[in-house]
């Protein structure tokens, strides 16, 4: 399933799109922030005010799915825990939609307006930088347990994880040397891990929690970024992502997460066991999320390499070396 493409997205639509949408006056600025998925925009106020217009990639999300992520936000933002909700604009709402059109074609582009946030990428070096970083997650999965997120995506093994299987294997974009070694991998890795997630503890969470969507804000502390892959998943998922290795070798890392983490939000410890599965899972749904985008101008001078033999290759042994490490953890 290929998403759209930003090709009949310019800088003038973003920026009329943004002043029709919100009553702001611009001054015409506009910088372009790194996204491998969607298109982030700075844009400047002719009051000064600094804007970040988010993009959202067509036909990746409904409505409806970009609606619970705001309202994850909001829910949050209300506890004051320290995450960027989208503004709402005069008319009530979170999210707005331009139509692109050129020679015959359309695209539907849904975006949102953020105000800007300053800060330093997280690089925690301490246990009291982990502890810390505990907390913010606590403090974040005890207002999302609050709540569902009926739209999102729903972390586990079957259905989701194995649809994304069939889905490259049915627009056969593995490499034909490689189909059967995959295939296998996945299937019985797949259903090794199915069991154990079937009791496990499921609401909102981030979902895509690494370091580069944690930011330090020098006398105000971390905040949370970037929830555009939240999803309803155990709790687990957005701690190991963290870590800075395997989850065995990983101990004194993950109990100050937890330390912090316990504070605020009880945590399932026999969900650590999770954490190898859910890091072959991402492997897997990260190899979809490029597949979705191959086709897509940026991407193809991005990463030119995507998809050959030699790809496949390799992307077909790192998943078989981790079946072995979830193998290895829970036989």
């Amino acid at each position: 399933m290929e998403t759209g493409s930003f090709e009949l997205l310019s800088p003038d639509r973003a920026l009329s799109a943004v002043e029709q949408a919100y009553g702001i006056e611009l001054d015409g600025t506009l910088e372009s922030y790194p996204s491998y998925v969607n298109r982030v925009y700075g844009m400047r106020a002719t009051d000064g005010a600094r804007w970040v217009a988010k993009f959202y990639r067509p036909r990746r999300w409904t409505e409806e799915a970009i609606l619970d992520e705001h309202r994850y936000l909001a829910d949050c933002a209300a506890e004051e825990i320290p995450v960027v909700p989208p503004v709402t604009a005069p008319d009530g709402r979170t999210l707005h939609a331009v139509e692109g059109r050129e020679d015959g074609s359309s695209e539907t582009l849904r975006f949102a307006l953020f105000r800007r946030s300053g800060g330093r990428t997280f690089e925690p070096e301490s246990a009291d930088d982990l502890l810390r970083l505990g907390s913010l997650l606590g403090r974040c999965h005890a207002v999302g347990a609050r709540a569902e997120a009926p739209h999102r995506v729903r972390c586990a093994p079957v259905p989701t994880t194995a649809s994304y299987v069939e889905e490259l294997l049915a627009e056969k974009l593995v490499h034909p040397g490689c189909v059967e070694e995959l295939t296998e991998a996945c299937g019985a890795t797949l259903g090794l891990i199915s069991p154990r997630f079937a009791h496990a503890p499921v609401q909102r969470i981030h979902g895509d929690c690494h370091r580069g969507n944690v930011i330090d804000r020098p006398g105000n502390g971390l905040a949370l970024i970037d929830f555009d892959d939240m999803m309803s998943g155990p709790p687990v998922q957005d701690l190991w992502l963290m870590l800075p290795d395997h989850a065995e070798r990983s101990g004194r890392e993950l109990a100050s997460l937890l330390e912090g983490y316990e504070q605020f939000h009880p945590f399932d410890r026999g969900t650590l066991a999770l954490i190898e599965p859910l890091r072959f899972m991402r492997m897997i749904y990260f190899l979809v999320w490029r597949a979705r985008q191959r086709n897509d101008y940026w991407f193809r001078g991005s990463f030119p390499d995507w998809g050959t033999e030699a790809f496949w290759i390799k992307e077909t042994e790192d998943l078989k070396e981790q079946a072995r490490v979830v193998r290895a953890v829970l036989e």
